[in-house]
């Protein structure tokens, strides 16, 4: 199967959704949260840095739970993010 290439809206939506797990983390240590998630610290990075910016939902899941985060609440911010920026573009 040949997966096409992220539209750049992908690529920001999970720059947002890296950036507001990282947020949630605070000061609390990227291998703890990573452990408790059952994830790879590795993984974690990047989907922080949003160099992963199509995560499976699982792992999204897992890491939300370990931070205390519902979906939703997750998910929203992350698409309020997309809506101010697409307002601020002038879309």
């Amino acid at each position: 199967m040949v997966r096409l290439p992220l539209t750049p809206e992908e690529v920001q939506r999970g720059e947002r959704l890296g950036a507001a797990l990282r947020r949630a983390r605070g000061d609390r240590p990227m291998l703890d949260t990573a452990l408790a998630a059952g994830v790879s610290p590795e993984t974690l990075r990047k989907i922080e840095t949003g160099r992963v910016a199509t995560p499976s939902f699982p792992t999204i899941a897992a890491i939300a739970e370990v931070l205390g985060l519902s979906l939703d609440s997750l998910w929203a911010g992350v698409v309020t993010e997309s809506a101010a920026v697409r307002t601020h573009r002038g879309r």
